[in-house]
């Protein structure tokens, strides 16, 4: 069983990635349902970008992200499928220090319970690099609320009992 605790949140700074060759602002639903909930679970979304499904732009701007000290965590969305433009995990697994191999496991089981068997579809993934959380998950909105309100809401928040990464990911350095 998992709890939280009456402790005051440690808000976060995330970056938010939508891989889409189709996508643009006002259309970007999955991206902008990701920016709207992070915000609402008062943690603070430090950039949001659009890119295209290319391995090497995804992979450079998560380098980028990982590099900065005010970025904890980043939210990829998008890519994550088996159509030949599909490249999330082939961008960022080889940035992974660790990989949470629990994350898609779990995804997937939830997803399964919500669609059935296309789950096995989703290369959903996340890992830790250079302190950094990373969560990809697949670019459709019901995929994102899933991701979001069943794994990743509670494990960014420093409240999330018994264990949750906002405890492990690096806090900005004060100036």
């Amino acid at each position: 069983m998992t709890t939280q605790t009456t402790a005051q949140l440690t808000s976060l700074n995330i970056a938010i990635l939508t891989v889409s060759d189709t996508r643009d602002e006002s259309t970007d639903r999955s991206g902008n349902f990701l920016k709207e909930q992070v915000i609402e679970e008062g943690h603070n979304v430090v950039e949001k970008v659009i890119l295209p499904d290319d391995k090497y732009a995804i992979r450079a701007q998560v380098a980028h992200w990982i590099a900065q000290d005010k970025v904890e965590s980043v939210l990829i969305t998008g890519g994550t499928g088996f159509a030949s433009r599909d490249v999330t995990p082939e961008a960022v697994t080889p940035l992974f220090d660790k990989e949470i191999v629990g994350f898609g496991e779990v995804f997937r089981h939830i997803s399964y319970l919500e669609i059935g068997n296309s789950t096995i579809q989703s290369r959903a993934l996340a890992g830790v690099s250079n302190n950094t959380v990373i969560f990809c998950m697949p670019g459709s909105t019901g995929a994102c609320k899933t991701a979001w309100s069943k794994i990743i809401k509670d494990q960014l928040d420093s409240r999330h009992k018994p264990c949750n990464y906002a405890s492990l990911i690096k806090r900005p350095q004060s100036n």
